[in-house]
């Protein structure tokens, strides 16, 4: 069994950071986790343009693996997940509408991080297509890069700030990270929040581990 976890950035650290948070996940007789980073994709997707080029390399990807019994897109913005879900007759997840749904598990209003206020025009109108936005407390921008998000010496104090913000001003429940490059702060930030925070690499890729084993049961 095997569940493939697709950064469509071809930033290395980012999938290194997935593959970190995502360990925990890995357990005897599961299905085996395997991140891997599309090469031909932009170094960070920031905006449509990079959004709308990893959609066709995604479906290739995609397509050619037929090993896989589940896949995950890896980006916050879903590029191409109902392509690729037309290239398959295996489950494709996308972590925007996975972590979505796993917020929401919680009650309550959820708020979202995100990289930049061009990121937060795409994911709201992608909420108001879910039928959820009512859910959606508010969605604050770190203006700040992919790159930054994985590496950066002041991401944790930034994430922290938009937490409390979202958390305190705006009535959040439970925050989102909107990049898969937060990873590595989730449990720190939860733990500073003292509310629930949504790695949602993580959401989706549990939603994938049980959609793969009671396909096998």
């Amino acid at each position: 069994m095997a569940i493939i976890v697709i950064n469509p950035n071809s930033n290395q650290t980012v999938t290194d950071n997935m593959a970190a948070a995502l360990k925990p996940l890995q357990t005897a007789g599961g299905p085996d986790i395997q991140c891997e980073t599309l090469k031909q994709g932009p170094f960070g997707i920031e905006s449509q343009k990079d959004v709308d080029a990893v959609v066709l390399p995604l479906r290739e990807f995609v397509s050619s693996r037929q090993d896989a019994d589940a896949f995950i897109i890896a980006c916050y913005s879903d590029p191409g997940l109902e392509i690729c879900r037309k290239a398959t007759s295996k489950p494709v997840f996308g972590i925007q509408e996975s972590g979505i749904l796993t917020a929401m598990s919680y009650g309550g209003q959820f708020g979202v991080i995100a990289l930049s206020d061009t990121a937060v025009k795409r994911h709201l109108k992608y909420i108001r297509q879910m039928g959820v936005i009512e859910r959606l407390a508010k969605e604050c921008a770190l203006e700040m890069t992919v790159e930054q998000s994985a590496q950066g010496a002041d991401t944790f104090d930034r994430l922290c700030e938009a937490g409390e913000f979202l958390r305190d001003k705006e009535g959040a429940d439970t925050i989102i990270l909107g990049c898969a490059g937060m990873a590595k702060h989730r449990i720190a930030l939860e733990e500073k929040l003292a509310i629930p925070v949504i790695d949602p690499v993580q959401a989706a890729t549990s939603m994938a581990i049980g959609a793969v084993l009671a396909g096998k049961n």
